[in-house]
């Protein structure tokens, strides 16, 4: 019988002489054939948005293990962190007017622990920081989420500013990632624990969107006309694809350095 990693070997080297439109066409089949199983397994759907929010969790507590075990933040954006820390500091603004609920605990202890990272790496660790590397201009992602947020919001019966508040948070925690892949990008060498927390962001995320989808599906689409009418519902279905997808790539080399053994993650030219 063949060993199970060379198997998964010869699956991934096949995966990788594949064009960019084949990768995307299995990306897409696993993506539905995974929602199909959670959907199996997983009857209270809402369920799955808690675990985006725990697994989220996880990925910062490997973080804060390596800044508090290594001494050192390299391979760690900085710009990543703080857009994680305006997203939830809107989104817990917008839990606390808008709906109390366990999310918000989950949420303030992300937010807690993003904003020690953001110390440690800020004053304790700033000697490590590899800001040449850490260059993705955050106006970039702030600013266009922050024009979206002022077209694009939701038409509930909330105070305009809190829906444009809701809508900003969405859109900007979907691309808070892309300066943590930038500087992976610029690298091309992400050590454990760093892939560690970017592949959990990329679990968080994926579960965050098989939430929306299935519940959209359950819902037979009245959930869409719940969230308002207008472009936004459909704008809070492509902000968690979007998101998704933009750690798929990432996520897929994680998991092939996993099974081959290997500690530190090397990136193929053009990933990320």
């Amino acid at each position: 019988m063949r060993p199970p990693k060379k198997t998964i070997h010869v699956i991934s080297s096949w995966i990788q002489r594949q064009p960019p439109k084949v990768k995307a066409f299995l990306a897409v089949v696993a993506g539905m054939v995974a929602l199909v199983l959670l959907r199996a397994i997983v009857h209270d759907h809402d369920n799955l948005f808690i675990a985006a929010e725990a697994v989220h969790s996880i990925g910062i507590t490997v973080l804060i293990y390596k800044l508090s075990k290594e001494k050192t933040c390299a391979g760690i954006s900085l710009k990543t962190q703080e857009l994680t820390a305006m997203f939830l500091a809107v989104r817990l603004y917008c839990s606390f007017v808008m709906e109390y609920d366990i999310h918000t605990l989950l949420d303030l202890s992300t937010f807690a622990a993003t904003l020690w990272v953001i110390f440690m790496i800020r004053f304790r660790l700033k000697s490590s920081y590899m800001e040449d590397k850490d260059n993705f201009a955050m106006y970039y992602v702030a600013v266009p989420c922050a024009i979206l947020a002022l077209l694009i919001h939701p038409s509930t019966s909330h105070h305009i500013i809190n829906r444009i508040f809701w809508a900003f948070c969405v859109y900007l925690e979907a691309v808070s990632v892309l300066p943590q892949l930038r500087v992976m990008q610029n690298t091309k060498i992400v050590e454990p624990f760093t892939a560690h927390y970017v592949f959990a962001l990329g679990v968080a995320r994926f579960l965050s969107c098989a939430h929306w989808v299935l519940q959209v599906l359950d819902s037979r689409g009245h959930l869409l006309t719940a969230l308002g009418y207008g472009l936004w519902p459909s704008m809070v279905l492509i902000s968690e694809i979007v998101q998704t997808f933009i750690l798929a790539d990432f996520c897929y080399y994680y998991v092939q350095s996993v099974f081959g053994g290997q500690l530190v993650l090397r990136l193929p030219s053009g990933v990320v």
